[in-house]
């Protein structure tokens, strides 16, 4: 169980970034987490990696703080991050290189043939089209083996047919050991394909307005008459939550 508890992120300009954040997300849970620019997103996610620290509350996995970056956290970025003077193999391997020669082999070699692209192992990143650069850094991300994998936008630059089809795949490796999985997207049909559960956020202090568990079967039919109900539903959700408030004003999070 990832636990967040009252978290506030207040920035050294006086900026508040999050507010009073509170949020429980068990072991295996696909969660999305969809709002305007600049209500947060990519700052929690920070947080949670421990790549920076709240201004107040606490981030724990099973009970242990989480206050710097941590073994059972990975994190997958927009653009894939890859290192252009290591081929392909040293990329995904790069953070699992104290492991035993035989390990690290098998390892990696399970990850690459696990993205499709065992064949491509001795390349070079220059080589990949964006789509399989994006499928290199998921398994960088995945071989590490982490409870809990991080995803910020990492499909938001591709082309809408890429984009689709590594969403399928997205939950093909998930399935593999199911790690808790948080994705920041803007994208609402992303996160109703993907996700068991949606949080919308609202911005200026960034806070959650809704937390929405989603009773949808896998797999997800992007085109059925159900999952496009609730599609209007978040996003007359996001259209609300764009619209100003006062700054006291708090959204406790309301489950449906």
């Amino acid at each position: 169980m990832l636990t967040l508890t009252q978290l506030d992120k207040r920035y050294p300009n006086g900026t508040l970034a999050l507010s009073g954040l509170t949020l429980s997300i068990p072991a295996g849970e696909i969660l999305a987490i969809v709002g305007g620019s600049g209500c947060g997103k990519s700052t929690l996610l920070r947080l949670i990696a421990g790549l920076d620290a709240p201004s107040r509350g606490r981030i724990a996995l099973d009970g242990a703080p989480i206050a710097e970056p941590h073994p059972d956290v990975a994190v997958v970025f927009q653009e894939p991050r890859l290192m252009p003077w290591l081929s392909i193999e040293d990329n995904v391997g790069f953070g699992i290189r104290a492991l035993p020669a035989a390990d690290y082999r098998a390892r990696v070699e399970q990850a690459l043939e696990r993205v499709g692209l065992l064949d491509r192992r001795a390349h070079w990143p220059r080589e990949l089209s964006g789509g399989q650069a994006q499928r290199v850094a998921l398994a960088r991300a995945l071989v590490r083996r982490p409870r809990v994998l991080l995803l910020d936008e990492p499909f938001s630059a591709l082309d809408a047919l890429t984009r689709a089809g590594l969403q399928d795949h997205l939950l093909e490796l998930w399935a593999y050991d199911r790690p808790t999985l948080i994705l920041v997207t803007h994208d609402i049909e992303e996160a109703l394909v993907l996700a068991d559960r949606v949080v919308v956020m609202q911005p200026d202090p960034g806070r959650i307005r809704l937390d929405l568990p989603l009773p949808l079967a896998r797999p997800r039919d992007r085109l059925d008459g159900e999952l496009l109900g609730w599609k209007t539903r978040l996003l007359t959700e996001l259209g609300a939550a764009a619209r100003p408030l006062p700054r006291d004003e708090a959204f406790p999070a309301v489950a449906i």
